[in-house]
C-alpha cells in the first residue's frame, strides 16, 4: 500500500491519457510541479500538510486507472480531474472509479476549467505564437457531448476573449460542430486576413497535432506545465483537505 504520512491525504491527479509521448512527459511533469508547489508552500500553513503522496490515473489510453490507484493507498485521498472542461470523464467516469475502488475517504475537486488563470495562459500561448490585436482568434477545445461541458468551453471562451480584448469564435477538435478547420475557413471568407488558433487542450497528443492542419496561420501550443496551472491544482487540492478534516470531525 502506498501510505501517505498522518494528517495527509494523497493526492490523485487524473487525466485523460494520451499515446504521445510528449503528453505523457508533460502530465508527469506536472505532477512532479504540484507535489513541489505543495511540499514548498504546505509547510507551515494550517489548511494543508505539506507533502502528500501524489499518484497519477488516467480514464483512458493508459493505465493505473483511478479505482486501481485508490486500492493502493491507505488513508484518506483527494481526486483532481485535470480536465478543462466538466463533461463525461468528471461526471461519470471519475466518479465510478471511486466507487468501484471501495475507498471510503475520497474528496473529488472540482475540474480544473474553466478559470481566468487558464485563459492568461492561453493569451500567453497565443502572443508567444505570433498573434497580435486584430487577428482572428479560434478558440479550439476537444469537444464533448454533455452540455455541461460545452457550457464549460462557452465561459472558457468568454474568459480569453475578455483577456486579449477581442472576440474568438468556438471550434472543436473531435466531437461537437463547428470544427476547428470550418471555423478557420469562415473567419477567411469574412475577411480576416489573419487566423490564429488558441489551444483550450492540456498537453500535446493527436488532438493538438490536428489543430495545425486546420489552416490557421498559428497555433498556440496547448496550455501545459505553467506556475499557474500548478497552483490551480494544489488550491484545489487544500480546499478539498478540509472539505475531508470537516467530515471526518462530524
Amino acid at each position: 500500500m502506498s501510505t501517505a504520512r498522518p494528517g495527509e491525504p494523497a493526492l490523485v491527479l487524473v487525466a485523460h491519457g494520451t499515446r504521445s509521448a510528449r503528453g505523457v512527459e508533460m502530465i508527469a511533469a506536472l505532477a512532479d510541479a504540484v507535489a513541489a508547489e505543495l511540499g514548498a508552500n504546505g509547510a507551515g500553513a494550517q489548511e494543508a500538510a505539506p507533502n502528500p503522496a501524489l499518484r497519477t490515473a488516467f480514464v483512458d489510453v493508459l493505465g493505473p486507472s483511478p479505482s486501481e490507484v485508490l486500492r493502493d493507498l491507505d488513508g484518506p485521498a483527494v481526486v483532481v480531474p485535470a480536465f478543462l472542461a466538466s463533461g463525461y470523464h468528471v461526471y461519470q467516469d471519475v466518479p465510478r472509479e471511486v466507487a468501484e475502488s471501495g475507498h471510503d475517504a475520497v474528496a473529488v475537486t472540482p475540474a480544473m476549467g474553466p478559470d481566468p488563470a487558464l485563459a492568461r495562459i492561453m493569451a500567453m500561448r497565443l502572443r508567444t505564437a505570433g498573434w497580435q490585436p486584430g487577428d482572428a482568434v479560434v478558440f479550439a477545445a476537444a469537444g464533448s457531448s454533455d452540455s455541461r461541458a460545452r457550457q464549460d468551453v462557452r465561459r472558457a471562451a468568454g474568459m480569453l476573449a475578455e483577456q486579449i480584448g477581442a472576440p474568438v469564435r468556438i471550434g472543436y477538435v473531435a466531437t461537437g460542430a463547428p470544427r476547428v478547420p470550418e471555423v478557420v475557413a469562415t473567419l477567411r471568407e469574412s475577411g480576416a486576413q489573419r487566423v490564429f488558433v488558441a489551444s483550450y487542450l492540456l498537453a500535446h497528443g493527436l488532438f493538438q497535432q490536428r489543430l495545425h492542419d486546420a489552416g490557421a496561420d498559428g497555433v498556440a501550443e496547448p496550455i501545459g506545465v505553467h506556475p499557474a496551472v500548478v497552483r490551480l491544482i494544489a488550491e484545489r487540492y487544500r480546499v478539498a483537505v478540509q472539505e475531508l478534516a470537516r467530515a471526518r470531525v462530524r
